[in-house]
Formats: C-alpha cells, structure tokens, sequence
C-alpha cells in the first residue's frame, strides 16, 4: 500500500518526440518528476513547452506511431505504463487514473446527453445500475457548481455553455474517485466565483480520499493556491523545480523569473463618448423555449438574454462579464446575428435585426469573430494558412496568391506566430497556439468590429499579456472596436473602457470599467472581484 509520502506515480528520464514524414521534433527532452498520494504537483508553462505532452504520456493519448518515446519510463505503483499493454491501460485509465482535458466541446460526445456520458462511466466502473447512477450523476453535477442540476441532465453539451461544459467534465473525472487526477487547464472556461468553488472541491476530495494530482495550468494565481510542489517547463524541459512557495518567492532560473513578472497590464484608449457609433442594441432578448409533453408544447422560456441596451463605439471596448451561463456569449451572438434576437441590432447606422444570412453575409469583412474553443473553430483538415486566409477567398477574391499569402504571414507574424507556421495543420499546435491562429484569423480582414469570445482563456499568462498589448495596438491604429467577453477581471480591466455586468441574462452593473473595478455598486459585482482578485493575492 503507497504511503502519503512516497510516490504514487514516477516519471523518469522521459523524452517524447513526433515525427512528421523524414523530420523528427523533440517535444518533451529528459523529464523526470513524481507525485505522492495525496500531492499536488503544478505543471506550468507557456504554450508549447511540452506540459500537456507531458501528461498525455501517463496514459499513453498521444498519437502513436507518430508520437514515440525515445527514452524514459512511467512508473504508476511500481508497474511501468509505457510497457502496458491496451488491456493493463484500458484498466487504469478513468478508474485508477483521470484526466480532466483542456477543451470539453472536443472531449465531450456531442449525441449524448449529460446523463447518459456521467451514467456510463459509473455503470461500466462501478456496476451501478441506472437509477443508482442517475442519483450519483445529480450529486457530482451539485458538487462541480451546475445549478439545478436535475434540469440539465437531458442536456446536450451544445445547449452547455463553456464552463459548464467543463464542469461536466470535471463531475466525469472525479465519478469514480480515482487514486491520480491529471487536470489539463481544468479551470481555463471557468468564471473566477467557480474557479474559486472547484479548487476548493478538488482539495476537499483530496484530504477525503488522499487524491493526488498533476495539476497543468498557465494560471499561476492558482498554481500558488493548490500546488504542494511546482516544476516550470521550457522547451520540453523542466528548468525549474521544488515547493511551490520558494519557487514563487525565491525563483532562481532567468524564465521563471519571466513567467511569475508576466501579466497583463496597462489601460485602455481613453473614452470618448462622441467617437462614433459603430454598433447599438435596444432591448436585447434571447428567450429558448422550454417544451414539454407528447405534443412538445412550449411551457416555459430560459431567458438567456433578457431585455439588454448596450452601445460599442469607434476605438473602444466593451467588457461583457458574469459567471458562466449568464448570458455574456448568447449576447454577443446576438449582436453578430449568429443567432436570432428580439430588439434591435444596428451596425454602423443600418438596421440589421431581421438581416438573413445572405444579407449578413457582406458585412462579415467588418463584423469579425473569435471563438472560446479554439480547436472547434479550426478545421483539421485544412493548414494554418487555408484557415487564416479563408476570408480572404470570400471577400477579397481579387488578391493573388502571393498577396494573400503575404496577408496571411503577417497577421500570423501580429498574434505572435511564425509565419512558416502556415504550412502546418492545427493538431500540431497547443491550445493557447490554436487561440493565437483564431485572432489571426480575425485580424486579417482588418474589420472595424470584433467579439472576442474568452480570446485569452486558453493561454499563459505571457502570451496574455502580449495578445492585449497586440489587441490594444491594433485597436489605436485602425481605431478598431471591441466587445470583450471574458471571466478574466485582469484582461478585462486592462483592455475596457465601458463594463457590463451579467447575471441569469440581466445586467446587473454597468458603467466605465475604471469606476466597477475600483468602486462596485452592487454584492454581484463585489463578489466577482473579490474572487478574481483574492485568489491572484493568494
């Protein structure tokens, strides 16, 4: 029997390495770390620096023969994992061993309700029958913060919004209380008040039942309130290791220092409320019908978005805040005519609230969108470039190749990217990699709108930092307008001129962000600033 003090999982000497036809690429080079039962060891990094690689190998999830390990081994009780067979993996993995993924829309099956995904995981691991797996399934969805959670259970995870996709995710991971939790950015779509909530369950369930983890994150404010132990990667290395509180206060390689001084700073343009309209709504509202019955009659609205003013002007941002599945995403969906509203939506002086597709559809060259998830909104099947100059095809068909291809590298060259990164395809990118494709994206078209969509949720807290720099600096020059969903305070309050506040599809609190953040007028307000800031003091 493993004692709290010795490991329950040894990684020694491990070297990954993908090989794409004659060319070779070291991911992962020479890293040994462990973790005891009951420990939680922090992974952090900047995108790219080998962390989820890292953690795909326990249980073997890369994609082999592709991915190969030249050296290393990965000891779980004393029995090596990479020597197991499917059988001895098939084993470990979701009953002895969980992993809860970065991004839930991809890991989730789309044509499987929320019971059912719960349901099964219970029923093959522990023999529950259903009736017995429908109680437990309601009790893990109340421990993870989804609120009634008896209602959400026929849920598909489209009709889920990010972070309580991600909760879902999180109730899966922990259905069949496992020995080790691999927690791949299990907190990036979360709301700060949530955040707070999960990370409290997580170290509950531990000191219950002596749970360790392998805790990856790119948000340090939560590395310093979970992690026991830390190790910093770099290029596929661990540069840096030992308890978290001297890492944090005594760090002694040059890039930890970096990591720990990076974080998003600075202010908006200044206000100026005669800049020009560029978009306006009046009485926004998104009501989903709830139909019950043999006859599928509608019994009862969710009203996801529910009577909302709002007003994005020339130059300026908008930050739309709120837990999640207050409404901040469906009324940016609205405001884009991606979804159908009631009220009105005008975009540069024209009303466009009963706008079809095709007649929205000149007007996506100045109406821009980036998406929460990005591996969703990428094809796999086409390269970077093919993605980043897709809309370039549609609504600049005049240009040549050499001049797209000339677009496409410096947008890609702005977000922070090489611009050879357009001959590759998006799997061969890490997540916050795939988020930096999906701004480009947006950017090349030079739009005078774009809705962010948690743009930054995905990644570290350096690349945040120069996204906002990028977003800020594209703004000035093409006097660019932004609206800004996030549950990021810092982000937000250092790029927004105005904040909305939402609750259960209503706006709580809005005004000039300078005044929300340093004087709330409402408990809603105060308590999401007091849990964003709380735990980055932490």
């Amino acid at each position: 029997m493993i004692k709290k003090d010795e490991p329950i999982l040894v990684i020694d000497d491990l070297s990954v390495s993908f090989r794409q036809g004659a060319e070779v690429n070291l991911a992962v080079d020479r890293v040994s770390l462990s973790i005891n039962k009951g420990e939680t060891v922090a992974l952090v990094g900047e995108s790219g620096s080998g962390k989820s690689v890292t953690a795909l190998s326990i249980l073997k999830l890369l994609p082999y023969p592709a991915a190969s390990h030249p050296s290393g081994t990965i000891q779980y009780k004393g029995e090596d994992l990479l020597d197991g067979d499917e059988r001895d993996l098939q084993r470990v993995r979701g009953y002895d061993i969980t992993m809860i993924f970065q991004e839930p829309m991809t890991s989730l099956n789309p044509l499987h309700t929320v019971e059912r995904q719960i349901n099964q995981i219970l029923m093959l691991h522990q023999g529950m029958h259903q009736a017995e797996a429908r109680l437990k399934t309601i009790d893990l969805l109340r421990q993870v913060g989804i609120k009634n959670a008896q209602s959400r259970l026929n849920a598909y995870p489209h009709q889920l919004s990010g972070g309580q996709r991600q909760r879902v995710m999180i109730a899966m991971a922990l259905a069949n209380e496992p020995e080790l939790l691999i927690a791949d950015e299990p907190t990036t779509a979360l709301d700060v008040t949530i955040q707070a909530q999960i990370l409290e369950l997580l170290k509950t369930l531990q000191a219950k039942h002596g749970l360790a983890m392998l805790f990856i994150t790119h948000n340090l404010g939560i590395v310093r309130k979970i992690a026991d132990r830390t190790c910093v990667m770099q290029h596929g290395k661990i540069v840096e290791h030992g308890p978290t509180a001297e890492v944090f206060e005594n760090p002694i390689h040059e890039y930890t220092r970096h990591l720990l001084s990076s974080e998003p700073s600075g202010k908006p343009p200044m206000n100026n409320e005669q800049a020009p309209i560029i978009m306006e709504g009046s009485d926004i509202r998104v009501w989903f019908p709830i139909k019950k019955g043999f006859f599928r009659k509608t019994v009862d609205h969710v009203k996801a978005v529910d009577g909302i003013d709002v007003v994005l002007r020339e130059g300026q941002t908008l930050g739309v805040v709120g837990e999640s599945g207050s409404g901040k995403t469906t009324l940016g969906f609205a405001m884009t005519r991606l979804i159908s509203s009631q009220g009105k939506v005008s975009f540069i002086g024209r009303d466009i609230s009963q706008y079809s597709f095709g007649k929205m559809k000149p007007l996506r060259e100045e109406m821009q969108v980036v998406f929460q998830d990005p591996y969703g909104s990428l094809s796999p099947r086409m390269s970077i470039g093919e993605i980043v100059g897709e809309g370039l095809l549609i609504h600049m068909p005049k240009l040549s190749y050499k001049e797209r291809d000339q677009k496409v590298s410096q947008a890609l060259i702005e977000t922070g990217l090489d611009s050879e990164t357009r001959h590759r395809y998006p799997h061969e990118f890490s997540g916050g990699q795939r988020q930096r494709v999906a701004i480009a994206r947006a950017l090349v078209l030079e739009p005078k709108f774009i809705m962010l969509d948690e743009p930054t949720s995905a990644l570290d807290m350096s690349v945040q930092a120069q996204v906002v720099d990028l977003l800020r600096e594209l703004q000035k020059q093409h006097k660019l307008t932004y609206m800004f969903i996030s549950h990021d305070l810092k982000v937000v309050r250092a790029l927004a001129n105005e904040v909305l506040v939402m609750r259960n599809g209503q706006v709580v609190e809005q005004g000039k962000a300078a005044r929300i953040f340093d004087n709330p007028g409402t408990d809603y307000t105060k308590s999401l600033m007091a849990a964003a800031f709380d735990l980055e003091a932490v």
